[in-house]
């Protein structure tokens, strides 16, 4: 593989773990709030951050798909992403990708290298636009030593998100002068207003102190109605105690009357069972009785039986005699 095929997979890779770092949830897209998490990572405040988001998105969809992100941002560096490099096997996707950036790099102590760098963010006038260039300075002096011929191209790209950012800091700029113009508006309008409010509250003030006058002979005709309906209401107090006084009676009859009831039923049940013991017993003596009659009854049937069995044993006897009498 070529040393721009090298450059190219290392950076997919780093915007892949960038990628995967927004998207901690999972969902294949990234919006612009997923990219503040990137603050960590990148020397860029929550608008710049928004910027860039805005630089990268194309079709106004409010989010990012991972092979948009890619070569968004490979576009926004300077350098065109295969679209075979983005197509890399699914199981090189599931790992963590271990980006070049992540490298110790040598510290930059020579201050010549400084004095160039910082020469370079002031000519593209981003020396105040970052809050931490140590990233910038490190993937600078990287591509100096390492590809300087791609050194144009992140300068470029510095120079596109500076201007970027530079537009959205003055629009930001007019927009405070704007919003600066009307709160002064504002402030006038309501200083007229107050005063208007002033004067109608003096003209209020002066009808008020004009209807004292017959709120106090109103307020004296209210005491002596509330007067009267006080007393009134002592009265009504009164009847109310006097109701209390036989609802408590009637409380007390009706708990008598309940503890009576009670009695009462307790002496139904009582008078019940006895009912149903007496209704048992009763049960008990008409089947002995109807046992009694059933055996008198075959007592009977064995004494007509029997009578029957003498009166033909004398019957033939009778007959016997009969015979005897006629043979004599």
């Amino acid at each position: 593989m070529s040393r721009l095929e090298d450059v190219q997979v290392e950076m997919l890779e780093k915007a892949r773990e960038l990628f995967q770092l927004c998207d901690k949830d999972e969902k294949g897209f990234i919006t612009k709030v997923d990219m503040q998490r990137l603050q960590s990572e990148l020397p860029l405040t929550p608008e710049q951050l928004e910027t860039v988001f805005d630089s990268l998105e194309q079709n106004n969809k409010g989010y990012l798909t991972p092979v948009e992100f890619s070569m968004g941002l490979g576009k926004l560096i300077g350098i065109e992403l295969c679209q075979g490099a983005g197509r890399m096997d699914h199981s090189r996707h599931e790992e963590t990708f271990e980006s070049g950036w992540s490298d110790d790099l040598d510290p930059a102590d020579d201050d010549d290298e400084e004095k160039r760098f910082c020469s370079m963010m002031e000519q593209l006038g981003a020396a105040q636009l970052f809050e931490d260039p140590h990233e910038i300075r490190e993937l600078w002096a990287r591509l100096r030593k390492e590809r300087p011929e791609l050194l144009s191209n992140f300068e470029e790209f510095l120079l596109r998100v500076s201007s970027y950012i530079k537009e959205v800091n003055h629009e930001k700029e007019s927009m405070e002068q704007a919003l600066k113009r009307k709160e002064s508006d504002h402030d006038r309008e309501v200083r007229c207003l107050y005063e208007e409010m002033e004067q109608q509250i003096k003209a209020e003030r002066e009808r008020l102190v004009c209807q004292e006058a017959l709120r106090h002979d109103r307020s004296n005709l209210l005491q002596k109605e509330l007067h009267n309906k006080e007393q009134e209401l002592e009265k009504i107090l009164y009847r109310q105690k006097k109701l209390e006084h036989q609802l408590q009676s009637l409380n007390s009859e009706q708990l008598e009357t309940r503890v009576q009831n009670e009695r009462l039923r307790h002496l139904n049940e009582n008078l019940l069972e006895e009912l149903e013991k007496s209704k048992w017993e009763l049960e008990t003596v008409k089947g002995q009785l109807q046992k009694l009659q059933k055996e008198a009854q075959i007592e009977q049937e064995q004494k007509d039986r029997d009578v029957f069995r003498v009166s033909k044993n004398m019957q033939k006897e009778k007959q016997s005699l009969l015979r005897q009498l006629e043979l004599l």
